[in-house]
Order: structure tokens, then sequence, then C-alpha cells
């Protein structure tokens, strides 16, 4: 019987570890109440909860250094959650202050019309290629992959289409 609860056990954590670039490579990963506590009053009813230390060896799916969020360290926490039909990823530092969300927008249509116009204007001839959608403290902004066959841009913009900060680079 210890045989089979042993597999059981193997495979469901090999499944989930399969799942998703962020996972717990601990099983004993600690996260803070007061953290949980904030976590869950902001996000109600998140699914498929999966808290771990900040590695900054993991693609995450955002620019950092666009961001300009507080650099993290190893000591500071990363969630990734579902919620509202989407996947999200949360950092907070290690004190439990909440630096950030972002999530992957899936239907573009949904931006602000002035963000649309912005892009445009100021990088005709490229299209879209992803957006996250990213919240810091009173902030939304959206993080946009732009590409037009030579060359490459992210452009970091608020809702009213003003850019916050792009790079650009030739493929």
């Amino acid at each position: 019987m210890k045989f089979k609860n042993f597999f059981a056990v193997a495979a469901i954590t090999i499944l989930a570890a399969c799942g998703s670039p962020y996972r717990a490579t601990d099983t004993a990963v600690v996260v803070p109440v007061d953290m949980q506590a904030s976590f869950s009053s902001q996000y109600p009813g998140a699914t498929n909860v999966v808290w771990s230390p900040y590695d900054a060896n993991v693609v995450l799916p955002i620019d950092w250094e666009l961001t300009g969020w507080s650099p993290l360290d190893n000591n500071d926490y990363v969630v990734r959650f579902n919620y509202q039909n989407d996947d999200y990823y949360a950092w907070y530092d290690k004190d439990g202050t909440w630096i950030g969300t972002a999530y992957v927008m899936k239907d573009y249509t949904n931006m602000p019309s002035a963000i649309n116009t912005t892009l445009t204007s100021q990088f005709p001839g490229y299209n879209i290629t992803s957006v996250n959608r990213e919240f810091q403290k009173d902030k939304v902004a959206y993080e946009i992959l732009l590409s037009n066959g030579t060359s490459k841009a992210k452009v970091l913009i608020d809702g009213n289409g003003n850019i916050i900060k792009s790079k650009t680079k030739i493929q």
C-alpha cells in the first residue's frame, strides 16, 4: 500500500511540475499568513494557486526592466493562479508587499482605443504579437510586443495611450 501511495504522490508532483514555469520546487514553501490573506482579499475566487520563491532564472511573462518594478531576489515570492478565466502572475516582496500582477490578454480588442491610436501613429507597419496587462498599485499598463518583419518593439503604454517606455530591436 505504501508503494502505491508513493507512486501516486510522485505522479501528481510530476504532472504539477510540467504545467507551469513557476512551481513549488520544495513542498515546504512557507508563505507568510499575512501575504496569503492579502492575496486572497485581492483575488477572491482565484484557483490553481501555486506559490514559489522568486527565481531570477525563470523566464517571466513580463519585461521586468520595462515595468520599472522593484527588483526582487530569492527571498521574495511569485504566485501563479487562474482568475476570471485568465492565467495570472503576482509578485510579493519578502515583507508581503504586493509588487504587481500581470496576465496575458487573449483578446487585443479589449484594449482602450487610445492605445490603438498611439500604436498606429508611433509604430506604423507593426503588428501586435502579444499583450500583457499589468497592475501596480494604482496603475494599469499594457506591455505590447510588436513586430514588422525586420524589427521588434516592446512598448509599455498606459490606458490613455501614453508611452511609458519602449525598446526596439532589429531582427
